[in-house]
């Protein structure tokens, strides 16, 4: 490990963390196809079962490998990072083995809403509620027309995070059609579980009760995260939104809510899902079109 930084292939930069970690950087910012892009490179590297390499994961621009320095063949991972990354001949080129999942979200919902309510002195616009600030910043009539925006298109997973279950969401449209918002100037010291929140360019959802700092749009009435794997939905891993995996959220009212919780509650409900293979030439060619088509596969 004598260089410290190594340029791959494609202009990727590559670099350690002690002995343990070796960090890929695309670049300093993100967007839609180099993150589609990372998602498949991690999805090849993940597939090789490389000896010592502990873990791979992506990020939105990025994405880290954890390895056993005792097991691994460093010079051997290395030559074959390389190689992938040339291999990979741009970004257009990517495919994803991936599956788009229903969310069901009541937007501007009464849970969240008495909550952010407690904070509005840690907040941009004290006088606003979230829902509505974030719309107003973004060009929307108020919270209805924010609301449909954001659950007109899916959004791809780029970053598990922090809290397991948690992963930041970025939606499948060009960057002047990004939502965008700041988070609180001060972080909530209370969040409801379930509570969906925007900050930055991404949308999250909280799996359990705590503290938070991103704007506050709704909620689902279904877990995404189940640590003991007791529930069917959660057969294949405890958390529900998974590195690469494509969400659509989908409004709902108070009504439909209510039902749903009640029947995740009893047991009775089942997530929506599909399998897809996400193209990131199709999603170059006719980003519109394509994404009314991969909701369809929920259909």
């Amino acid at each position: 490990m004598a260089d410290i930084y190594k340029t791959l292939q494609g202009g990727a930069r590559l670099s350690f963390g002690g002995d343990e970690f070796v960090f890929v950087e695309l670049s300093e910012d993100m967007r839609i196809p180099q993150a589609l892009a990372i998602q498949a490179l991690t999805q090849r590297i993940a597939a090789l079962d490389v000896a010592g390499v502990i873990d791979v994961c992506p990020a939105h621009a990025s994405y880290m490998i954890r390895f056993d320095s005792e097991l691994v063949d460093l010079d051997g991972l290395l030559a074959l990072l390389d190689d992938m990354h040339a291999q990979a001949s741009g970004e257009a080129s990517a495919s994803i083995e991936t599956s788009i999942i229903d969310v069901p979200v009541y937007y501007d919902d009464p849970w969240t809403r008495e909550t952010l309510m407690k904070f509005r002195d840690r907040h941009q616009d004290p006088d606003s509620t979230d829902i509505d600030y974030v719309a107003r910043i973004n060009g929307y009539a108020g919270a209805d027309e924010l609301a449909a925006a954001h659950a007109e298109h899916p959004f791809l997973v780029t970053f598990p995070n922090f809290v397991p279950g948690n992963a930041e969401s970025v939606q499948l449209v060009p960057r002047e059609r990004q939502i965008e918002a700041p988070k609180y100037k001060r972080p909530r010291t209370e969040t409801p579980s379930r509570a969906v929140g925007h900050g930055g360019a991404f949308t999250n959802v909280y799996p359990s009760f705590g503290a938070g700092g991103v704007q506050l749009i709704g909620r689902t009435p279904i877990d995404i995260v189940d640590m003991d794997q007791a529930r069917p939905d959660f057969a294949e891993s405890p958390v529900l939104f998974t590195a690469g995996a494509l969400l659509a959220f989908r409004r709902i009212d108070g009504d439909e809510y209510v039902d749903i919780r009640r029947r995740v509650e009893a047991g009775e409900y089942r997530v929506r899902r599909a399998p897809v293979v996400f193209s990131v030439a199709r999603h170059l060619d006719d980003w519109h079109g394509y994404n009314r088509e991969l909701k369809e596969a929920l259909r």
